[in-house]
């Protein structure tokens, strides 16, 4: 019962041609649609003196202005527009996913991964393009003994490899682990109620207002790990380690 809301509904399917072929609009795009939309609808601001949402989008642009500029320098500029649209689509979409009947897409293992494989890839064929084979360096620790040499190629590459895993659940299981403790506590205060205990739903309902905002700063830190990361993978496009 709890694990419902995880659920993906499709919507609207559409034959592509006449075989088997077709698109499926679900409930998982149609709230990525809907965070694009926001996001978009958000960065129009441009007055001199900033309304509320104009200053939420120049706080959030210095703050990741920051961590791109401290973790990437100068040079990796170019990476800005990516990571600032990354962070604001993911916590975007975490947001979105606190409020009543609304699903969350970053709690779906398949999209997480999809993003981090995605990222990691990129990583991957942007090393090769600025160092070419030299990129491989960055598994092999320099001033190693030669002996220890193939271990530690093996588990660097190891490492590199779980990067992708590691980014993409760490969202996921955070997210969703929020939305279930939540789900069993909404679910326990309504039996309560239900059963005319209602001093005692007072100390459920309390824990989830705590946990409502809870899961408001673990929405947003979320998004803010997850580009912190994606940013020092970026710096091996950079400058070799």
């Amino acid at each position: 019962m709890y694990f419902d809301q995880f659920n993906v509904v499709k919507l609207i399917t559409i034959q592509v041609f006449l075989g088997d072929w077709s698109v499926t609009f679900t409930n998982s795009s149609m709230m990525m649609v809907l965070a694009v939309t926001i996001f978009w609808l958000l960065l129009e601001g441009n007055r001199l003196i900033p309304n509320r949402w104009q200053f939420i989008i120049e706080f959030l642009y210095i703050n990741i202005h920051s961590v791109v500029q401290d973790n990437l320098g100068k040079v990796g500029q170019k990476f800005f527009p990516f990571v600032l649209c990354l962070f604001i689509f993911i916590a975007m979409l975490n947001i979105l996913g606190l409020f009543p009947y609304v699903f969350v897409p970053t709690a779906q293992i398949v999209i997480t991964l999809g993003i981090s494989l995605s990222i990691i890839m990129a990583v991957t064929l942007l090393g090769f393009f600025n160092f070419k084979l030299n990129f491989l360096s960055i598994l092999m620790p320099g001033g190693v003994p030669l002996v220890l040499a193939p271990f530690l190629v093996v588990i660097e590459t190891a490492s590199y490899l779980i990067r992708a895993i590691s980014l993409g659940v760490r969202l996921a299981a955070n997210i969703s682990a929020g939305h279930l403790l939540f789900a069993i506590l909404s679910g326990f205060a309504f039996n309560m109620l239900s059963n005319g205990m209602i001093i005692l739903s007072f100390l459920p309902m309390s824990i989830m207002i705590f946990i409502t905002l809870l899961e408001i700063m673990v929405a947003v830190i979320q998004a803010y790990v997850f580009c912190l990361l994606t940013t020092i993978y970026l710096g091996d496009t950079i400058a070799l380690h």
